[in-house]
């Protein structure tokens, strides 16, 4: 194993299928625990949000790319919910957070850019 500086790359395909199947799974389980285990309000959407906040963690620390656009999707579900539950607070921090994301995914897509490999194009579409 290599132990050297671990540069922007992207998500192998077999990984994005597996991690996005392992999410699902997670979601479920969890979903299922919360809904008969606790009175949370929201108990798939929370479990989902949390079982892909962790698949977006893992990838980022692999310098994946496409953890970034995963998390783009997690905070804007993140604010709905804050919304829908008057949490207007916390719905501000998630949409600085978002902000953030699409900042780490544009300075990344430019590392990648610096190599030589092919970023797709930002959320922006440009």
């Amino acid at each position: 194993m290599g132990h050297g500086r671990l540069g922007v790359s992207r998500v192998p395909p077999r990984w994005a299928v597996g991690l996005t199947l392992a999410g699902s799974a997670a979601s479920l389980a969890l979903g299922l625990l919360l809904k008969h285990g606790t009175d949370a309000a929201l108990p798939f959407r929370d479990a989902a949000i949390t079982a892909f906040s962790v698949v977006a963690q893992w990838m980022a620390t692999r310098k994946w790319l496409e953890n970034w656009p995963v998390w783009m999707v997690l905070n804007v579900a993140n604010a709905a919910i804050c919304v829908s539950q008057g949490l207007f607070p916390m719905a501000a921090f998630y949409g600085l957070l978002l902000v953030l994301a699409v900042v780490g995914f544009r300075e990344w897509s430019r590392s990648l850019d610096a190599r030589g490999e092919a970023a797709p194009p930002g959320p922006e579409g440009a």
